[in-house]
């Protein structure tokens, strides 16, 4: 810490040196200043304030004898580390009550957004960044280009072609921080109050996203395929959103039939593009792995969109979306001026990570631990089948539960906390519409086997089974 903005007030019989201690006092007792956390020098801090020198050596001396904060030689002064003090909230009515204690987290969380960090090569990702910063020069803090460095969109463009069949140049790669970024990038290059199909139920965070656009949504209902593509033509929308590979929260996989069936309605109109929500693909369980979407796509009619999230690490924050050609002119003329959201730093890591082979072997690893998870899982859950059907288990972080009798999804959600579990509803994603049948989410991503193993148990006794 360099700088230290206290009000010193000269109106009062309050000496300086005990408003500089009581300002200091107060903020390590609130939690303003953590411990550990280093203070200004007090020549710099006399400075500062336009005080004398001795001022501060009292205040911190003062400081020093109650045990707030201590001085290391050749170092300075830092916040020591003390006990959380108990503090009580004035309620409305002025009269006095304890805080609530938080809410924690239950122990069993079958959220189907995590993933296992464990197996994550910790050591390879510190040494590529040392590496890096090491041999960094002024260009690699530049502002970079808009898309993205050239270096990680070949990249991505070699393993997407390798890996998912998509067939594109680093031109049409635009990197983001978040899928987020890049939907709202994507608003500016189609058009406000663009008429868009959404499967029902669906991801809720884009659906979110288009809402705030003002952007027509038509809830389209779904099939054992996916995306009924017998309303596109009926409702006259212009954009689709899907997630052909693994339909989240339902976890279709879409066949290559319906995909045709889409690409065709696609091309039937010179406006009219598909969406394509690649979240979660490197994770497939039965069968070979199945194209992109985009692979099928001959009309350059599919805006295909790619995170690391769940194959990386949700902090790595690196998404992609690959623009067709015809939308390429209109994003340079109307969204080129748009600063890339990803630090070059962070790009140049990802890109040595995949380029240099670690990110495959990262993902290899992984495909076995989930696996382990997702066949314990589906084993634990044959005990279920006469209350509830079991489905999404050809790939994903996730397997869904659709209860057989006339039960309630908050039932299932309400006995399952009693037991300290958590379990994932889908009415909040079906956008205005009911659920006929209740249908809950049991992730595994981030849970270990021996948590999978109890919280299965717990969740037995809940449910009567």
């Amino acid at each position: 810490m360099y700088e230290m903005t206290i009000r010193l007030r000269t109106d009062t019989d309050t000496c300086l040196y005990e408003q500089i201690y009581e300002h200091i006092r107060g903020e390590i007792r609130e939690g303003k200043l953590l411990a550990g956390e280093r203070l200004p020098s007090t020549r710099f801090l006399a400075d500062f304030l336009q005080v004398s020198r001795s001022t501060v050596d009292y205040a911190y001396n003062q400081l020093m004898a109650e045990g707030y904060i201590e001085s290391r030689p050749c170092r300075g002064y830092f916040i020591c580390q003390i006990e959380e003090m108990p503090v009580q909230q004035v309620s409305e009515d002025a009269g006095e009550r304890e805080e609530d204690a938080p809410a924690q987290k239950p122990e069993w969380d079958f959220s189907p957004y995590e993933i296992d960090m464990s197996g994550f090569p910790f050591s390879v990702w510190k040494r590529i960044t040392k590496n890096i910063l090491t041999c960094a020069n002024s260009d690699l803090f530049s502002r970079g280009q808009a898309q993205g460095d050239c270096g990680l969109r070949e990249t991505i463009s070699r393993y997407l072609h390798t890996a998912r069949g998509v067939n594109c140049s680093p031109e049409q790669i635009i990197v983001g921080a978040g899928n987020d970024y890049l939907l709202m990038l994507l608003e500016k290059i189609l058009g406000r109050h663009v008429r868009i199909a959404m499967e029902t139920p669906t991801y809720l965070q884009s659906y979110r996203i288009f809402r705030s656009f003002a952007y027509d949504i038509v809830t389209v209902d779904m099939d054992e395929s996916g995306m009924r593509t017998d309303t596109l033509e009926k409702e006259r929308v212009r954009a689709a959103y899907v997630m052909p590979s693994h339909q989240f929260p339902m976890g279709v996989v879409m066949p290559i039939g319906r995909r045709m069936e889409l690409l065709r309605w696609a091309a039937g109109g010179r406006d009219r593009y598909i969406i394509e929500d690649d979240y979660d693909s490197e994770f497939r369980f039965r069968g070979k792995p199945i194209p992109a979407l985009q692979a099928s796509d001959r009309m350059d009619k599919v805006i295909y969109l790619g995170t690391f999230s769940k194959s990386v690490a949700p902090a790595i924050r690196v998404s992609f979306m690959v623009l067709p050609k015809p939308l390429l002119e209109t994003y340079r003329r109307d969204c080129g001026f748009y600063s890339c959201t990803v630090s070059r730093i962070d790009q140049r890591i990802l890109n040595e990570f995949i380029r240099d082979g670690y990110f495959e072997r990262h993902l290899n690893k992984m495909r076995k631990i989930y696996r382990v998870k997702h066949d314990l899982l589906l084993q634990q859950l044959a005990a279920f089948e006469g209350k509830f059907s079991v489905s999404g288990e050809n790939a994903g972080l996730h397997l869904v539960l659709k209860a057989k009798g006339p039960v309630g999804e908050d039932e299932l959600i309400r006995s399952a906390a009693e037991k300290d579990v958590r379990v994932y509803g889908v009415s909040g994603a079906m956008m205005g519409k009911e659920t006929k049948t209740a249908t809950v989410l049991l992730g595994f991503g981030g849970l270990t086997t021996e948590q999978i193993l109890e919280g299965i148990g717990r969740l037995k006794e809940a449910w009567g089974i």
